[in-house]
């Protein structure tokens, strides 16, 4: 029997999805789920976009253009203008998701064995995406002691060789929910420019920041603009996780037509779902203020519960709508996995993502989990009831 591939086998399994399994076996028995594992916002999709696909006129559902439709892309020039980012419609790539974004980034810009530096925990995808483009990811350790902010500059030096190609950032991060201050995006700016690196940034979360402070985006950065590759997604603005349309967006036109060639190869980006996505950009502004607000109303919930629950810690997230928080247990993944196969409380139980696979460094995260504040603030605060009686009945409990 032939052996699969090398990076088959070291493609690894989502800490997001893996216990899904075990879910789907507690939901047989009759076991209520809280799913705090995964971004799946339960907020509603703009009606504009729903009114969208029910009248959809047409005769056949053709390819798209690589690109993405242009009257799209000319739409979301737009869009961007309001948070102070100036790009052309050319400027703009529509994507299949903002995954497909990440890994036609990858496969443009870095050739086996190239490195890449990606402050930990990260978005566990982007090692799965670094796999498939043959390159390694090196990690710089961020701690929930200190609030998960960037080390001092001479850290990402050590890591900095003649293989290293690029950085990679998530502002606002998942899954720590941190916001990168100006200082760091300038610090992560001089960098990129004393090296003359790839800065890759995945900005999914620009709409939910929950500070008084400005939004920075790698596109802000002066001097650059010919160095970063912006990574978008409509999936958590708008609850549109499903139509997989996402944007990769850079001023440099090698990189553009390195990633159009990969673009041709797939064909096209959804149909449907860019006409979802463009009937988006049409939603009131009651729409995203609704959001907002009722995310800031779960962050405080879920923040407040959790630090009230003894041996319990989460620093306060300022953006994003996750918070990696810290467990009196010996094992998070155990841990998590427990609660789906051994544990409920009056019925009910929560599904959480263990930390470990946020991190690329062995032995971090095993005591932390991320949980996703996706959850209407009723059900957040049984969850966090059930959190506590699960860690009052854990074996491995260790404070």
């Amino acid at each position: 029997m032939p052996e699969i591939s090398i990076r088959g086998n070291e493609m690894p399994a989502s800490p997001i999805r893996k216990l899904a399994p075990l879910a789907d076996a507690a939901k047989q028995r009759g076991t209520h789920v809280f799913h705090l594992n995964i971004g799946q916002p339960d907020l509603p999709t703009p009606q504009t976009a729903i009114d969208a696909i029910r009248n959809i006129d047409r005769s056949v559902l053709e390819y798209s253009p690589s690109a993405g439709y242009r009257n799209y892309r000319e739409k979301l020039t737009k869009y961007y203008a309001k948070f102070n980012i100036n790009l052309d419609a050319d400027d703009i790539i529509i994507t299949t998701g903002g995954s497909e974004a990440v890994l036609f980034a990858f496969m443009s810009c870095l050739n086996p064995g190239d490195e890449i530096i990606v402050p930990e925990p990260a978005y566990a995808n982007y090692m799965a995406f670094a796999i498939s483009a043959g390159a390694k990811i090196r990690t710089i350790t961020t701690t929930i002691a200190e609030g998960f902010s960037l080390p001092k500059v001479e850290k990402f030096e050590e890591l900095i060789n003649e293989r290293t190609k690029g950085i990679l950032i998530c502002n606002p991060n998942n899954p720590t929910g941190y916001l990168y201050s100006r200082r760091e995006m300038d610090q992560i700016r001089d960098l990129v420019k004393k090296y003359d690196l790839f800065l890759f940034s995945d900005e999914v979360y620009r709409e939910f920041i929950y500070t008084g402070s400005p939004y920075i985006s790698a596109c802000h950065l002066e001097g650059i603009e010919q160095n970063v590759v912006l990574i978008d997604s409509v999936s958590k603005r708008y609850s549109e996780c499903g139509i997989r349309i996402g944007m990769l967006i850079t001023k440099n036109k090698e990189v553009k037509n390195a990633v159009m060639k990969f673009c041709q190869a797939r064909l096209s980006p959804p149909l449907i779902g860019q006409i979802a996505a463009e009937a988006s950009l049409d939603a009131p502004e009651t729409y995203s203020r609704e959001t907002y607000d009722e995310y800031v109303e779960r962050r405080k919930c879920l923040i407040d519960g959790l630090n009230r629950i003894p041996g319990v810690y989460s620093p306060i997230p300022m953006g994003a709508f996750y918070t990696v928080a810290k467990l009196p247990v010996d094992d998070s993944d155990k841990f998590c996995a427990w609660c789906l196969s051994d544990f409920e409380y009056e019925g009910q139980t929560v599904f959480m993502a263990p930390a470990s696979g946020f991190y690329t460094t062995p032995g971090l995260g095993h005591n932390e989990v991320r949980i996703a504040y996706v959850l209407k603030k009723d059900d957040l605060k049984r969850a966090l009831v059930v959190l506590q009686k699960a860690l009052e009945a854990y074996p491995g409990r260790t404070e």
